[in-house]
């Protein structure tokens, strides 16, 4: 399976939002399957942590760039780092992510939502995938949410770029798929990241509680393939089932609301210092 699978995605896979969390166990998860890596994100230090990490544990090649994944300058910045090598896999795993009222943010947060959660994931997939075209090959993960599938408040624009997501990544899944190569998404529920612990949420009463990097990682890597929406979590799965199929959606709606509420309170901003 780790021959077929190198073959098919490899020899190298590319994870934007690598550092920490999520983005290292996928990074994680391709090096036991033996891919060599490119790790991105805004930090270095944590991301030659995380190489000197898997170096040590697998006998795979890792280039990391500290690059700021909301540059309007993206492609030029990361292609010297990735022009001489095949990019056979691509995950767009970083996300900003604010918790608050609309108007309690500023515009230019809101812009950095979409130059991070829909520009960013756009121009890796047109650069990437279309290099994976044309060898007839390849795999790309754009990551998703579970807030992007109804309205959500409090999340309300970050919702907003994740539907943008779900629906590039379901139309390239039927375009890409004719020229061999596979699309997914992964839409989430909660993850048990740094970020996420960082925010202090309270423990929701009812649904399912936030799920284990690893886990998001090995069950989303696995799905790659056999569809093109996948969530990761049985019990995410029968949530998203519930909401989406068998109740009205303005309810769908004022559930979100409230389990945001409920994990968050008063607190009218909280912003992840993600990247």
């Amino acid at each position: 399976m780790t021959a077929n699978f190198s073959d098919k995605y490899g020899p190298w896979g590319l994870i934007a939002g690598a550092s920490v969390g999520l983005g290292a166990a996928f990074a994680e998860e391709l090096a036991k399957r033996k891919l060599n890596l490119v790790l991105i994100a805004r930090r270095s230090e944590p991301l030659k942590k995380l190489e000197n990490e898997l170096k040590s544990r697998y006998d795979i090649d890792i280039r990391t760039v500290a690059l700021d994944l909301a540059s309007p300058n993206l492609i030029e910045e990361l292609s010297p780092h990735t022009d001489d090598i095949e990019i056979g896999m691509m995950i767009y795993d970083t996300a900003f992510h604010t918790i608050g009222a609309f108007f309690n943010q500023s515009l230019e947060n809101h812009l950095r939502h979409i130059d991070v959660n829909c520009r960013g994931p756009l121009m890796l997939t047109y650069h990437y995938g279309g290099k994976m075209m044309q060898r007839q090959r390849g795999g790309i993960i754009l990551m998703s949410s579970l807030s992007g599938f109804q309205g959500a408040p409090l999340l309300a624009n970050y919702g907003g770029t994740k539907a943008y997501n779900t629906v590039l990544g379901e139309g390239l899944w039927y375009e890409m798929r004719q020229h061999g190569v596979d699309v997914m998404v992964s839409v989430s529920g909660a993850i048990e990241t740094p970020n996420y612990i960082q925010t202090k949420p309270k423990k929701l009463s009812f649904g399912p509680g936030p799920m284990k990097p690893v886990d998001v990682a090995r069950e989303s890597v696995a799905a790659l393939g056999k569809t093109h929406t996948f969530v990761p979590g049985k019990m995410y799965r029968f949530s998203s089932f519930v909401t989406t199929r068998l109740m009205p959606r303005t309810m769908a709606i004022k559930i979100m609301a409230g389990s945001t509420e409920q994990m968050y309170g008063d607190r009218n901003l909280i912003t992840n210092p993600k990247l």
